[in-house]
């Protein structure tokens, strides 16, 4: 058992410690008073190479292994969570899901764009009564024998408006439930695609969340991914992977609210001295700094067993589970050390608290987490 990482790891967590306080700490309030796309950011993260990171060097990508890539997450989540959730989603379940499902030609086309940042991609499986039930698809796509038509409505899309590929679920074989459904790769400018309108969120507000719209959407047969009735394999499949990339989120969340709490507890004083000095402050330190070396070794411990080639659905879970538990009540606490100074928004720890809540309901809900550890507990 190896606690250390390597000099590859480390390098790479400095880079994105590097260019979040750099690049990213300046804007981040106002990106998320006025909901504003980091599309610059996002940009020069491609640059970097945090868009493509697990993809091979092959298609364009890093190569590199989960481990790093959580580790980049949680330096880019200490920051700004709207631009982390971006990364999250490219990497996670669009770059992976092509890279591993895929076929040659879909890869060619789309890794290098994907992973150099120069398009990003959007995943589309939420519907208005599609959430945590995946299987209830009401997005149809008919087979029309050389291409299917495609119809329905997708909720909650990250990526929405500004991603150029979209991977969508769409139900084909009804009479077959979830072993009819299939995924789609759509162009952004495939007739009778529209993007709705932008959704004004608690949090993550700088990243953009549409409805989008399909209508009789000619989508020809070679941009389905894997066999016919593989698309809700190829969904669990992704956002069991995607999972460690939010728990990396949620504790870039937290430990980016818990730094700021340690820094503001020694310049504060009450009482004549430093709140620091107050054993209330200090025992709310110590239980966060406790719970996010937990939550850390949680997601360490699930990107291990994804880069050993290990099932990684429980400790994924169990990840995500503790992870944004404890971004939620870390920004809590941190909001409270900070006290007055807390709920204002130049302080950051506000945002840093309305970020949080999402990790606990997107890319599976902390219910769905428990369903998904305790199957695997009694298998």
């Amino acid at each position: 058992m190896d606690f250390q990482l390597t000099e590859e790891q480390l390098a790479v967590q400095a880079a994105a410690r590097d260019f979040a306080q750099n690049e990213l700490w300046a804007g981040v309030i106002e990106r998320d008073e006025h909901q504003k796309f980091p599309a610059e950011q996002i940009k020069k993260m491609g640059e970097l190479g945090f868009m493509g990171m697990m993809v091979s060097p092959e298609y364009g990508g890093g190569g590199m292994d989960t481990v790093s890539y959580v580790l980049a997450m949680e330096e880019i989540s200490k920051v700004d969570a709207s631009c982390s959730v971006i990364m999250s989603v490219n990497n996670s379940l669009v770059c992976w899901g092509l890279e591993q499902y895929g076929n040659e030609e879909q890869k060619r086309k789309y890794l290098p764009r994907l992973a150099s940042g120069e398009i990003i991609g959007a995943f589309c499986l939420s519907e208005p009564e599609a959430g945590s039930d995946a299987t209830m698809q009401r997005t149809t796509a008919e087979d029309k024998g050389d291409h299917y038509l495609l119809n329905g409505t997708k909720n909650w899309i990250t990526n929405g408006s500004s991603a150029s590929v979209y991977l969508v679920v769409a139900q084909t074989n009804p009479e077959l439930k979830h072993r009819g459904i299939n995924v789609l790769i759509v162009d952004k400018d495939t007739p009778g695609f529209v993007v709705g309108l932008k959704e004004n969120k608690l949090g993550i507000r700088g990243s953009d969340t549409h409805s989008l719209m399909f209508t009789d959407v000619k989508v020809p047969k070679e941009n389905r991914i894997g066999e016919d009735g593989f698309g809700f394999k190829f969904a669990m499949q992704v956002l069991a992977g995607g999972r460690i990339g939010i728990a990396a989120q949620a504790l870039g969340i937290a430990s980016g609210a818990f730094e700021l709490s340690l820094k503001y507890s020694k310049e504060r004083k009450a009482f004549g001295v430093e709140i620091s000095k107050h054993q209330a402050i200090q025992f709310k330190l110590a239980d966060m700094a406790t719970t996010i070396d937990a939550a850390r070794l949680l997601c360490l411990q699930a990107a291990n067993d994804k880069d050993q080639h290990l099932d990684y659905a429980k400790s994924g879970a169990m990840a995500k589970l503790f992870a944004s538990k404890t971004a939620m009540d870390t920004a809590v606490e941190a909001v409270q050390i900070h006290g007055g100074y807390g709920f204002v928004k130049e302080f950051h720890v506000e945002r840093m608290m309305r970020d949080a809540k999402i990790t606990q309901i997107y890319e599976g809900t902390s219910e769905i987490q428990k369903i998904v550890i305790s199957r695997e507990l009694l298998k």
